[in-house]
This record gives C-alpha cells, sequence and structure tokens, in this order.
C-alpha cells in the first residue's frame, strides 16, 4: 500500500474481520476492489476538474471504465437504481474491481428515514457483491453520499461502521 496515499485513523476488529477506517486517495489503494459514489447514469462526473470520487476513480482508471459502465446500462436499459452495485474492471487502478454504487441525494442535509434506507442499502449491495466476486478479498469504500449529494459525514460513517459490522456479523 502507498503509504501516502493512506493514513490510517482506526483499526478494528469486526466479528474477526480486520476492518480499517482511512482517509486518503482511494485511487491510490492498492486492495481487490473499491467503491465508487456514482450517479445514477455510471458514467462519471462530467465536469472537469470537480473534486468528487466519481470523477477521481474514472480520470485514474482511464477511459475503458467509462466504456464498461456504459455497457451496463446499456444491457440493464434503465440508470442504476440508488441502494444497488454493479462490478467492473479497474483498468489502470492499482485495485483489479470497481464497485458502482448510486446513494441517496439528501436535500438540504436533512436526513430522511430513506435517505437512511438507501444508504444502508448502498453499503449493502456492495458488500453482497463482493462477496459472490471470489477475486475479491479486500474491499475499500469511498464515503457514499457525502459529497454533492449531501449526507452528513458524520451520520454517513456512522451508518457506514454500523452497516459493515452487521453484515460481518451476520
Amino acid at each position: 500500500v502507498d503509504r501516502e496515499a493512506v493514513r490510517v485513523m482506526h483499526n478494528l476488529s469486526i466479528a474477526g474481520t480486520p476492518v480499517r477506517v482511512w482517509q486518503g486517495d482511494i485511487t491510490r489503494l492498492a486492495v481487490d476492489a473499491i467503491v465508487n459514489a456514482a450517479n445514477a447514469e455510471l458514467l462519471g462526473c462530467f465536469l472537469p476538474g470537480h473534486a468528487c470520487i466519481d470523477n477521481a476513480i474514472h480520470s485514474a482508471a482511464g477511459p475503458q471504465l467509462r466504456a464498461d459502465c456504459a455497457r451496463i446500462i446499456e444491457i440493464q436499459g434503465h440508470p442504476e437504481k440508488s441502494g444497488e452495485a454493479k462490478i467492473t474492471r479497474a483498468y489502470h487502478l492499482p485495485s483489479r474491481f470497481v464497485l458502482h454504487t448510486v446513494g441517496p441525494i439528501v436535500a438540504g442535509g436533512r436526513v430522511q428515514p430513506e435517505d437512511e434506507r438507501m444508504l444502508t442499502a448502498a453499503y449493502v449491495s456492495c458488500l453482497e457483491l463482493a462477496r459472490t466476486i471470489p477475486k475479491v478479498r479486500t474491499l475499500a469504500f469511498c464515503a457514499i453520499s457525502t459529497g454533492v449529494f449531501g449526507y452528513p459525514k458524520d451520520r454517513a460513517a456512522e451508518l457506514a461502521l454500523r452497516t459493515v459490522s452487521e453484515w460481518l456479523g451476520e
């Protein structure tokens, strides 16, 4: 792992599984899969230089990632729904795969019960999808929905840790 890319904040063990809460550049993290907080089109951000994670991942992975995502949307025939997950190759990223999930858009930073349910579903969908891929043994989540989608960061972090903990416990 690139030590400049990751600054470990907490080391935990949940149900015997090591879990790390960290802050860093997910596009430089050498794990089996990373999670992209995607938009419903899965095509990445179209604002050049925008600081969202979707833009960072698509830019670092290269244009093949966008082509894979476009193919997924073409095959399924509709935009990706919040709380679901899809997987693609990672191309120029140090990870093998990218899991794409769409979290809820929180209006005015005011989390509603449906927002919490959809964000929980996004984390669970990624975990369930990763479990079906034998080559995915390590998975790095970004802070889903906390950027331009407006989910408060502290609440999202609590939900993420609780959801992962419950999933691992089951």
